[in-house]
This record gives structure tokens, C-alpha cells and sequence, in this order.
């Protein structure tokens, strides 16, 4: 089969397709047929050694994806062949097959395609779980989204909205917050895209209170950096603060902030809290669900690519090129 492999850490176009044997389903695994696989920023950093997880090489990225049963191992009784699955297995997804573990597999919705299936999970997970749980988002309140126009930013425009938020997306360019806009954001607000010196940063903070009549009450931050305290500044007393990743860099945020604004600031690590809190996320995934039947929620994947084209669709989430989600589908 193919699979787009990784033997040693480099960068995204140093890795390439290779043929390698069929997996087999060890005890409690099955073997899925993938269908499609959905990109993702930990592909990024996985393939480069910068991601906090290091699989054994050699691997394949590809942390979410959707397909077939294909065989079934010993002792795996949630499955049979020729069930359809989606789900979030940290990677080994780029290829055509692989073997994985029940507890890491749930069954595709009839509502769904492979595609959408395939670029659901992660985000979706990862925003219900820090909007509803961490950042106790409330119908009413205002919600800042920062990096909106990428997939995971959608999704918390998405989920904003079916909350009852209002929802200010945040983005580097004009082109990604007129998606914003026809996703549902009620207000966007361009940023520059690097390097924001102090007298811009400020000025970003004004016009986050400007928009949002005075302060937001949660914020959603997908980018840290330079964006990182100006968004702070501008938070409700008694807002939360949710952390979802540093796509920008890792920011230095002054701790006395959120002692003047009796804020909360708090971690989102859904990939943890699937783990240990396996049964709320799987009451999370049936709201998901059936929001999707709904209408109310659904990846907006601007572009499919061959698993020929891995590599590529790699590279532009590594370069800020992407709206929305990528998918690479195995059909």
C-alpha cells in the first residue's frame, strides 16, 4: 500500500510516498480502510521533530481520518468488517490502510461523508471541549477568535454561534475574514500578520473593545505571539482565556493581567482529556453530531488533495496558505 512515510525528522518536503506491507490488526485493533485523512498543524511539527509527541520512525503523520473496517483483530468486539469509522488516532492516517486501536475509532454519522468525517474530530473536539467545558461559554457573551480563518478557527465561529455567542473572528487577511463572515461571524477584525510593535498591539486591543462594546468575555487563541497580551487587555472581568496552541510563537503574558481582570487564563489539551475523560467526550461527539445533522456545523474544506500529494498540502498549512481545512482523500 501507499503511505506518506517519515524516517527521520526533516522537513515537510523532505518526506515522501513510499510502498509499504498491509497492516495487520493486532489484539483489540482493526484494520481501516482510510478513505480520507484531514490535515492538521500537529502534521506540521510532527514530521519536523517540534511536535510534544514523537512517534517511533518510521511513521506516518495523519492524526484524523475516516474510511472502512477492514479486518477485525482478537479480542476487538466493537467492530466488524464493513463498518464505516472516523476518528482521532494521533497519526499513522496518510496511507491507505492502518491498524488501530477500537477506543481510538467511533462510528461515522449516515449525515457524513469521508471527507467531512475526515475533517471533523480534531477541531471540532478540541472547540466544544474548550468552549464548552474550559471556557464555560455562555448564550449572549462575546467570543474572540484569534487565527480564525484556519480550520480550527472555523469551528469555534461555528460552535460560537450555535452557542448562542456573539463572535468576533480575528485574521491576517482579508480574504480569510470575508470567510469568517460567510461562516457566521457576527464582526472580524484584520491583524497584522507579524512583528507588532507596542503602539500596535495597542491599537489592536482598542479595536477588540471597540467592536466588542467594551471587552469580550471568552477568547479563543489559536496563535499566542505578539497577539497573545493585546487580546488580554481587552478581556471581560471574569472572561476566560482559553490556550488552543502557539501558531505564531509561544507568548510572555504579564501574570498581573489576570489579577486586574479577574480572569481566568486556561489550558485547552483536548488529545489529554479524551483520555481521561473518555465518557464526556463521547457525550460531546453526539452534541456534535447532532449539530452536523442539524445544519448548524460542517467543515469548510476548501481543498482535496491525491495522498500523491501529501507533501504538498503539508507545506501550505506550514505557510499560512490554507482557508478552512485540507483533506487528503485515498479514493
Amino acid at each position: 500500500m501507499k503511505a506518506f512515510v517519515c524516517n527521520e525528522f526533516g522537513p515537510v518536503e523532505s518526506h515522501k510516498i513510499e510502498e509499504v506491507a498491509d497492516p495487520v490488526a493486532g489484539p483489540g485493533q482493526v484494520v481501516v480502510d482510510i478513505k480520507a485523512t484531514g490535515i492538521s498543524f500537529p502534521d506540521v511539527l510532527i514530521v519536523q521533530g517540534l511536535y510534544q509527541f514523537k512517534p517511533p520512525f518510521p511513521f506516518s503523520p495523519g492524526g484524523e481520518l475516516a474510511g472502512v473496517v477492514s479486518s477485525v483483530g482478537e479480542g476487538a468486539t466493537m467492530y466488524k468488517v464493513g463498518d464505516r469509522v472516523m476518528g482521532s488516532v494521533g497519526s499513522g492516517g496518510l496511507c491507505e490502510k492502518g491498524a488501530y486501536f477500537e477506543r481510538q475509532l467511533m462510528p461515522l454519522p449516515e449525515t457524513m461523508d469521508f471527507k467531512t468525517a475526515a475533517g471533523f474530530p480534531l477541531n471540532y473536539g478540541t472547540t466544544y471541549h474548550g468552549l464548552k467545558q474550559r471556557g464555560e461559554l455562555q448564550s449572549g457573551q462575546s467570543l474572540l477568535v484569534l487565527g480564525a480563518g484556519g480550520g480550527l478557527g472555523i469551528t469555534a465561529v461555528h460552535i460560537g454561534k450555535a452557542m448562542g455567542a456573539k463572535v468576533i473572528a480575528a485574521a491576517s487577511s482579508e480574504e480569510k475574514l470575508e470567510l469568517c463572515k460567510n461562516e457566521g461571524a457576527d464582526e472580524t477584525i484584520l491583524y497584522q500578520k507579524e512583528n507588532m510593535d507596542r503602539n500596535t498591539q495597542k491599537a489592536f486591543s482598542e479595536t477588540i473593545k471597540e467592536v466588542s462594546n467594551g471587552g469580550v468575555d471568552v477568547i479563543y487563541d489559536i496563535v499566542g505571539g505578539d497577539y497573545a497580551e493585546p487580546s488580554l487587555r481587552a478581556i471581560n472581568w471574569k472572561g476566560r482565556y482559553l490556550v488552543i496552541g502557539f501558531t505564531a510563537s509561544i507568548p510572555q503574558i504579564p501574570l498581573n493581567l489576570a489579577l486586574l481582570k479577574g480572569c481566568q487564563i486556561v489550558g485547552v489539551f483536548w488529545g489529554h482529556f479524551t483520555g481521561v475523560e473518555a465518557d464526556l467526550n463521547s457525550k460531546n461527539f453526539e452534541d456534535l453530531f447532532e449539530l452536523h445533522a442539524q445544519g448548524k456545523i460542517k467543515p469548510f474544506i476548501s481543498e482535496v488533495f491525491s495522498i500523491e500529494e501529501t507533501a504538498k498540502a503539508i507545506k501550505l498549512l506550514e505557510d499560512r496558505k490554507v482557508l478552512g481545512k485540507v483533506v487528503v482523500s485515498m479514493e
